[in-house]
C-alpha cells in the first residue's frame, strides 16, 4: 500500500517506528510540518490525515497507511494560498511562524468540525447549529500553542474565514 500525502503516493517506511513527522520531513522532504516539543504537546506538527487533525510526532507512519494525509504544503489549491493562509497573514495570526502550519492545518479541521456538528466544551445546545465565537475557537485551538503570543491574531484569521464561509 501506500501513503497518499498532498495528493502523491508515499511508500510507507520500512522502520515500524518511524513517526508520521519524521516520514513527512526527512522521508518526502515536507519541512512545513514542525518538530515542537515531540511530545504532542504544542500541535506544531499538526497535520491532517483523511480530513481529522492528529499530531504527527505521534502517529506512527504505519497507522496511517492506506489514509490520506494534508500538510501545510497541501492545503491550498491550484497554486494559490488556503482562505486560512490568507487570513493568518492579513490579521497578523503569526510572528515568527513556527507554529502556523499547525495552526493553520488545526484551524481547518476546527471549521470542518463545527459545520458537521461536533461538539466542544463550550457548545451549549446540542440540537442547534455551532455558533463560532471567539471563545469557541479558543477552545477548540487549545491544543495548538504559540509561544510569540499571536493568539488574538490567529483567533481573527480563523474567525474571518469562518464568517465567510457561513452563507
Amino acid at each position: 500500500m501506500a501513503i497518499r500525502i498532498n495528493g502523491s503516493d508515499v511508500a510507507p517506511p520500512t522502520d515500524p517506528r518511524t513517526s508520521l513527522l519524521d516520514l513527512l520531513r526527512d522521508g518526502a522532504g515536507l519541512t512545513g510540518t514542525k518538530v515542537g516539543c515531540n511530545q504532542g504537546a504544542c500541535g506544531a506538527c499538526t497535520v491532517l490525515v483523511d480530513g481529522t487533525r492528529v499530531l504527527s510526532c505521534l502517529t506512527l507512519a504505519v497507522q496511517v497507511d492506506g489514509r490520506s494525509v494534508t500538510t501545510i504544503e497541501g492545503l491550498g489549491s491550484g497554486g494559490g494560498l488556503h482562505p486560512l493562509q490568507r487570513a493568518f497573514i492579513d490579521c497578523d495570526g503569526l510572528q515568527c511562524g513556527y507554529c502556523t502550519p499547525g495552526q493553520i492545518c488545526a484551524a481547518a479541521a476546527m471549521l470542518e468540525e463545527i459545520a458537521a456538528g461536533v461538539p466542544s466544551y463550550l457548545t451549549a445546545d446540542l440540537s442547534a447549529p455551532i455558533p463560532v465565537s471567539r471563545d469557541e475557537i479558543r477552545e477548540r485551538m487549545s491544543g495548538n500553542l504559540c509561544r510569540c503570543g499571536a493568539h488574538n491574531g490567529i483567533v481573527d484569521a480563523i474567525l474571518r474565514v469562518a464568517r465567510e464561509q457561513t452563507p
